[in-house]
């Protein structure tokens, strides 16, 4: 088949499964309500994905490649940027990666547990592009050691995956905070990225 429309197919797969997770949880979504989704029917799925773990690592992997290019241009288009300007251009190329976010902190696991390894690995691949593009950035603005600056990345890293279910606190959630007359202290995204970026990059100048 040819590769133009090989893309296509899953581009629209991926498109399918991303609306779906906009509205359902990870766990009630199936192949038959992806392939109800697409124009050319369920069974088409498999000769692309194996299973619905794959179609949401593809989903994932193309939030960071959209990452990758907000990180080139964060890169490339500044030739000095401070603390704080780097801070707010990292927030904001994140908080447009919602769905990356979410699956990052909820669906990770499954993903990868019930994914052939050449699908990992094509993902692996665009995340190691993603810890490059960090470690550049923070070499480039920063002008510290390679070393430091991997130290650095495998400290936001982490610090992504607490960002969605911090930030996306449901009514029954809250319900319950207040019964445990909890003063807990509720953030955006925006807010809990740059608080945490703030303190990760430390005495940075």
């Amino acid at each position: 088949m040819e590769k133009r429309l090989i893309d296509e197919r899953k581009e629209e797969i991926i498109n399918a499964c991303e609306k779906l997770y906009q509205k359902l949880d990870f766990k009630d979504i199936n192949i038959k309500l992806i392939g109800d989704k697409i124009s050319v029917g369920r069974t088409s799925i498999y000769n692309y994905f194996e299973t619905k773990e794959e179609i949401f690592l593809a989903l994932l992997e193309r939030e960071y490649l959209k990452w990758n290019e907000d990180l080139i241009n964060i890169l490339t288009q500044n030739k000095k940027l401070k603390k704080e300007n780097f801070i707010d251009k990292i927030t904001e190329s994140l908080i447009k990666r919602k769905t990356l976010l979410k699956l990052i902190s909820m669906n990770m696991f499954e993903m990868e547990a019930n994914s052939r390894v050449e699908n990992i690995t094509n993902f692996k691949l665009t995340f190691k592009e993603t810890v490059s593009l960090l470690e550049q950035c923070l070499g480039k603005f920063f002008n510290i050691k390679n070393s430091e600056a991997e130290e650095i990345t495998f400290t936001i890293l982490p610090f992504l995956v607490g960002i969605y279910p911090y930030t996306s606190v449901k009514n029954k959630m809250k319900e319950a905070i207040n019964k445990a007359d909890f003063e807990y202290k509720f953030y955006t995204d925006k807010e809990m990225l740059k608080i945490g970026l703030s303190k990760i990059l430390g005495s940075l100048k």
